[in-house]
């Protein structure tokens, strides 16, 4: 009879482990992009730190394990927006309920939102209008349309996660905060001069050089203050935890918002998981560090998808703030 419940227990512990690597609710969503979709990584989930590749269900679950997940996307990426909807039902369907925090959410539309869902909870397309998307930076409304829709069914909080946007031309000019705003937003105390270095080359780089620079100091003022308010955003969520939908540099575990989490929210398991396309020179994961200033990729995992497109970001941008000088004059 011993041996006889020793099997059961032994059958019964082989389930309940089972049970919890069990197949994901909803299939990986098909590629939208076929741009470089043959190269090797296409597809492929990397964890940095461990130096192997993971399969979806043992992403998925981490997606379970974390109180707090951070989806770092390329704004324009259709995939990356597919894969973050993708990566939030997993979570709901393992009984979670978190916060859903958005880059794209300035605080002051946080009212509006509100009051559009509790006069309209049902209606999806009205919350583009109350948050005046149409006429924002950020890319379509159909990219972000299926996380809201989540949002809603599973009565989620939507919460803002950016900062205001008068916080944003005081920075840009350089103009003195209240001694609250900056101790709200961590900027009372100076960076290490390694990172404040590493982050004012980040943003050169990532205006192809055209920005000015007495304009950087300011840009990584605004980047620290950002990084601050996601952290703030998501630290705060109940038991149910929270997730981020951000851009990737957000989602930096060495310097973006996680950076504030230990001290915002001690002990919560945090898992950063970032959607990077793929580059037809980089075909080893390592090295898609390089270009972030990392050995490696700084994020717990790293997802590769196909490029949104093939445009040069760089004569984009020239275009931009040769567009802007001129409206300005």
């Amino acid at each position: 009879m011993t041996f006889f419940w020793r099997v059961c227990g032994a059958l019964l512990f082989w389930l309940l482990a089972c049970e919890s690597w069990a197949t994901p609710p909803v299939p990986v969503p098909p590629w939208q992009s076929s741009l470089s979709i043959e190269h090797p990584l296409v597809g492929q989930i990397w964890a940095p730190g461990e130096n192997r590749f993971l399969s979806a269900e043992e992403l998925v679950q981490r997606l379970k394990d974390a109180d707090i997940t951070l989806l770092g996307e390329h704004h324009d990426n259709a995939d990356h927006h597919r894969l973050q909807s993708w990566a939030l039902e997993n979570i709901l369907a393992s009984g979670r309920h978190p916060v859903l925090a958005f880059e794209m959410i300035l605080p002051e539309q946080q009212a509006a939102l509100q009051r559009q869902r509790t006069e309209h909870p049902d209606d999806l397309d009205g919350l583009a209008i109350a948050l005046n998307w149409e006429k924002s930076h950020w890319p379509a409304w159909p990219h972000y349309r299926p996380l809201f829709a989540l949002a809603l069914t599973s009565e989620l909080e939507i919460r803002a996660a950016n900062i205001p946007n008068d916080l944003v031309r005081s920075l840009a000019k350089g103009l003195p905060l209240s001694p609250e705003a900056s101790q709200h937003y961590h900027l009372d105390q100076p960076l290490d001069p390694a990172l404040d270095a590493a982050m004012a080359e980040e943003i050169r780089q990532s205006h192809c050089g055209q920005m000015p620079e007495q304009a950087v100091p300011g840009m990584v003022l605004i980047q620290r203050a950002r990084d601050a308010a996601m952290a703030l955003a998501i630290s705060e969520a109940a038991e149910g935890g929270a997730v981020l939908i951000a851009g990737a540099g957000h989602s930096r575990t060495d310097r973006g918002a996680p950076r504030f989490l230990p001290s915002l929210a001690p002990g919560k398991r945090v898992f950063s998981l970032a959607f990077v396309e793929v580059d037809d020179e980089l075909l080893e994961p390592a090295g898609y560090g390089e270009g972030l200033g990392s050995t490696l990729p700084p994020f717990d995992a790293v997802w590769f998808t196909p490029r949104a497109n093939n445009d040069d970001v760089c004569a984009n941008l020239a275009n931009f703030l040769k567009n802007k000088k001129e409206k300005d004059k």
